[in-house]
């Protein structure tokens, strides 16, 4: 198969959503029409061994929650889907956010009676800065709702995006009766089930009074009262228009119940876009390139509890990644070699010889790559737009052992490389401050020190509120404003200069009075 045919089959996405709306339920049915696994897990219960297959940290068991993105790939009627399930938590955003630069489209969950969340906005917010195309699926029609017009004038609203309902519900909660395709023209009859795939009607004509006898006499009216509203209100559907992140086609159903799930996966290999080109700090590669070339996105330690081993993420962006290949480590101006590579399902792992764009590789690693680090057949360029965005809670590192400070450092400097949380050290007595978007991280990196690390923590509330990246053109100026704020200066983990603000109106004062100093609110992992 050529390059070009590696490119065309492939699909690289992410989930994302508000918790609790039904993001990691949906992976799973993806994962079951892709013949990925064979049975769903439990999502919420810490008392059912069997977990949901995308949640594998042991915090992830207990707690019921997603941390840390998961990568799953497996096949559908000839398409190669590479499936990021990307932290609903908002305390994990910061993860979800460097995910999203690693996908060519987005998946977007929306539970029916909560509607649009705080989450859901903040991740549309990242989606559109990149144009990322969009497609909305609403969860939960086995429960009573939102009217779902109300959903669409919220989603346009409330995400800035136009929508483009492709399916349509037939009444909702008890009442639920199924959906109308759109865009196929057909009914999906409702049956509450976990395993067995919706009986699908061809209807050729909505008007037909097969609908009746189907759904009932007055869920036939309305159906056709709201379809008829949509064709009129709702322009055709422009896969361009789609491509372009301009507009959202929008799916109903019912993850838990296996519903409208295979509707959306064969929408989804239909419209989604195949590997897409990408910007560089030197200039725009596009993935047919025959040189390789591509970026670490994520990093994590210990994924095999009796393996300690770290693995980096790698995004194919362009050419054939071989393993035993050498490549070009950017940062480091080295060559670099992998011997081992790997393909995920979840925490199973097989090895990989050779990966395409698209795909998502994880390589073995002993601490030589980074989060934004760029992996070339040679050329010098580095991929952007992966951010570190400054913390809202700072605590200072508490050492409770001594004899295990070592083992406290070597923990901290992994986690933090990971991209768990931003590590600050200030240059008058090394205190060590660690910065978080959720207090429910300092929950996840005290358990991992103690569990993987065997050190001890714990964390001490600073009055910080905001950690600003400093340059300047002048080199004297620089060197003026870190002696005058010695107190306030740290580094982060890659050494880069940091001021430690306390409160807004200090900040802008601070600002004010040093207008040679630039302040960054976030800093891009460049060499």
């Amino acid at each position: 198969m050529t390059l070009e045919q590696e490119i065309a089959k492939r699909r690289t996405f992410g989930i994302v959503s508000h918790p609790d709306a039904g993001k990691t339920t949906l992976t799973e049915k993806l994962l079951l029409f892709g013949g990925a696994i064979q049975k769903a897990g439990a999502v919420k219960s810490s008392k059912i061994k069997d977990h949901a297959r995308s949640d594998w940290m042991e915090i992830e068991k207990q707690r019921g929650i997603s941390v840390a993105t998961s990568v799953m790939g497996f096949n559908y009627k000839d398409i190669k889907i590479n499936l990021l399930d990307t932290p609903g938590h908002q305390d994990f955003a910061e993860d979800t956010y460097r995910t999203l630069t690693a996908v060519d489209s987005v998946i977007m969950v929306v539970d029916c009676v909560k509607g649009v969340e705080s989450q859901t906005e903040k991740l549309m917010e990242v989606c559109r800065m990149r144009n990322t195309p969009v497609i909305c699926f609403i969860n939960k029609l086995d429960r009573e709702g939102q009217d779902p017009f109300d959903l669409l004038d919220e989603i346009e609203a409330k995400l800035a995006i136009k929508v483009r309902p492709l399916s349509w519900p037939i009444n909702m909660g008890k009442g639920f009766k199924g959906v109308y395709s759109l865009y196929e023209k057909s009914l999906k009859l409702f049956t509450p089930s976990k395993t067995t795939i919706a009986e699908s009607v061809e209807i050729g004509d909505i008007n037909d009074p097969e609908v009746e006898r189907l759904v009932g006499e007055n869920n036939a009216k309305q159906l056709r009262a709201d379809v008829e509203l949509i064709e009129g209100v709702y322009p055709d559907f422009n896969v361009d228009d789609y491509l372009q992140g301009k507009v959202a086609p929008v799916f109903f159903g019912s993850a838990v119940n296996n519903f409208g799930v295979k509707e959306l996966l064969d929408t989804f290999i239909k419209i989604a876009p195949p590997p897409i080109d990408r910007e560089t700090s030197v200039r725009e590669i596009k993935p047919e390139e025959t040189k390789f070339s591509g970026f670490i996105f994520k990093i994590h330690a210990n994924m095999d509890p009796k393996h300690r081993n770290r693995i980096a993420f790698l995004r194919v962006c362009s050419g054939k990644f071989e393993r035993g290949t050498n490549y070009y480590h950017v940062r480091q101006n080295k060559e670099i070699r992998f011997s081992n590579a790997t393909a995920f399902m979840a925490q199973d792992r097989e090895t990989v010889d050779e990966a395409w764009p698209g795909d998502i590789v994880g390589l073995y690693d002993t601490g030589n790559l980074k989060i934004g680090d760029t992996l070339t057949n040679g050329e010098k360029l580095m991929y952007t737009g992966i951010p570190s965005f400054s913390p809202e809670i700072f605590k200072e590192v508490i050492n409770k052992d001594a004899m295990k400070t070592k083992q406290l450092e070597k923990g901290l400097l992994q986690l933090m490389e990971e991209g768990v949380a931003q590590l600050f050290t200030y240059d008058l007595g090394k205190r060590k401050v660690v910065g978080v978007v959720g207090a429910l991280q300092f929950e996840v990196i005290q358990f991992r020190l103690k569990n993987e690390y065997n050190a001890t923590a714990e964390f001490m509330h600073q009055g910080i509120y905001k950690a600003c990246w400093i340059s300047s053109k002048d080199e004297r100026k620089l060197a003026e404003f870190i002696d005058s704020k010695q107190r306030h200066i740290a580094r982060d983990k890659d050494n880069k200069l940091v001021f430690m603000a306390e409160s807004r109106a200090w900040l802008q004062m601070v600002q004010d009075n040093f207008p040679d100093i630039s302040f960054h609110f976030t800093s891009e992992f460049k060499a």
